[in-house]
């Protein structure tokens, strides 16, 4: 697949009995992950897609852990890779980039906790879910802010409308942990393995809008004659 970000997790996800039915009716699941820059690319899109489906179709943001448990700094070779897809990423949809985060050697790209922080505002007020995730991308990508800092995540939570304490509070539990690695072994269980993905749902058909990057114009269609069906 081109204009993705693959999987490069090694945790072993694999859990037959974790598969994720969204139930009954029409529903829309986007699998992303906050870090991923070919997900921050097709933010604009996504947007206008949750917008399309408002009052049509269950939105749902699932997690789906680009490197989750990541423990060692980036070493030169990584750096000069995430760095093409950035450039790659900001010269086909034009979304900014800041590139000082490359002058911080000692960066450890550990995704989970910025999934963790969706999943969190997700279990506070599912309402502002899309919201956080996006605050997230705008302040790694654009703002050049640290999301794997607790402090970092907790001020975007507040930014979105969520008491800070609170998000702090819930975020460190135990059980958050639980739930961001349920939503890594859904995103499995349907067979995604980079993101940006996109899925429609209606009484258990599946059929996938998007696997990698895809321009709003280019399933606007597709996705009218769905919701319309």
């Amino acid at each position: 697949m081109s204009d993705v970000c693959p999987i490069t997790s090694d945790e072993n996800l694999n859990d037959p009995v974790a598969s994720f039915d969204p139930g009954p009716g029409k529903h829309v699941l986007f699998f992303g992950d906050p870090m991923c820059s070919w997900c921050w690319g097709f933010s604009p899109d996504l947007k206008q897609i949750a917008d399309m489906a408002q009052g049509r179709a269950q939105f749902h943001v699932v997690m789906g852990g680009l490197r989750p448990g990541t423990r060692e700094s980036w070493d030169a070779t990584m750096r000069a890779y995430i760095r093409h897809h950035w450039q790659d990423v900001a010269a086909k949809t034009g979304q900014p980039f800041n590139f000082d985060r490359f002058d911080d050697e000692d960066f450890v790209y550990d995704t989970e906790p910025a999934c963790r922080a969706v999943v969190t505002v997700r279990s506070l007020d599912p309402s502002r879910t899309l919201a956080m995730y996006e605050a997230l991308q705008r302040g790694f990508y654009a703002e050049n802010l640290d999301i794997t800092k607790t402090e970092v995540l907790a001020d975007l939570a507040q930014s979105v409308g969520l008491d800070r304490d609170r998000f702090v509070n819930l975020f460190e539990v135990p059980g958050q942990r639980q739930l961001v690695a349920a939503d890594f072994i859904r995103t499995q269980s349907f067979g995604v393995q980079g993101f940006p993905s996109l899925l429609c749902a209606e009484d258990g058909k599946y059929g996938f809008l998007a696997l990698g990057y895809r321009p709003f114009a280019a399933m606007q269609g597709d996705f009218a004659a769905w919701l319309d069906a």
